[in-house]
């Protein structure tokens, strides 16, 4: 082989070489180009999926935040529903307590009106009583002092008649001694002799 021969063979084999290292570069490329299509397909599909999944994620957190803010109305709608009753209800039975705490007053206005009319009265009729008994007493002294005077008087005239009857008594028994003795005296004369 010639020189020259040789060197186009050499040439023609770095040629091949180099034409088979560039299909080769090539086939890379294209796989590498492949690849990376294939793996920015996957991105991208992986990037829709993980939005789909955001999205979803997202409409369900919007559903529940939506939810919630439903039930949290919901639960201030009846929140203020139970505060209004309550306040009501506490208004209601303010309104009652304050309806009895009058008709208590007036109850017991009316009780010491009752008593003190009640006490008055008794105070009368005390004073009425107080009064007769003053007058009672006053008739029975008066009664009680006549009648003493008279039983008084009445004693004075029973001792004074009791004092002549025995005045009288005594001097009947002197007369009648006097005259039995006289009688005695003449009979035991009589026997004397």
């Amino acid at each position: 082989m010639s020189p020259q021969a040789q060197v186009e063979s050499e040439e023609e084999a770095a040629l091949y070489q180099a034409q088979t290292e560039v299909r080769h570069l090539r086939n890379t490329i294209a796989a590498l180009r492949e690849e990376m299509e294939q793996a920015r397909f996957e991105k991208e599909e992986a990037v829709q999926r993980a939005v789909a999944g955001s999205n979803d994620e997202i409409v369900q957190l919007k559903k529940t935040a939506v939810a919630l803010r439903d039930e949290l109305e919901k639960l201030r709608f009846d929140m203020e529903e139970a505060v209004q009753k309550a306040v009501a209800h506490s208004k209601d039975e303010i309104m009652q307590l304050k309806k009895t705490a009058v008709a208590l007053r007036d109850q017991l206005e009316k009780l010491r009106f009752d008593k003190d009319e009640a006490v008055q009265k008794a105070v009368a009729r005390n004073k009425d009583e107080i009064s007769q008994l003053k007058k009672t007493s006053t008739a029975l002294r008066d009664q009680l002092d006549d009648t003493t005077f008279s039983y008084e008087d009445r004693i004075h005239t029973l001792e004074r008649n009791a004092r002549d009857t025995n005045k009288h008594l005594q001097d009947t028994i002197s007369t009648l001694r006097d005259e039995l003795e006289a009688k005695h005296g003449t009979k035991k004369r009589r026997k004397k002799k």
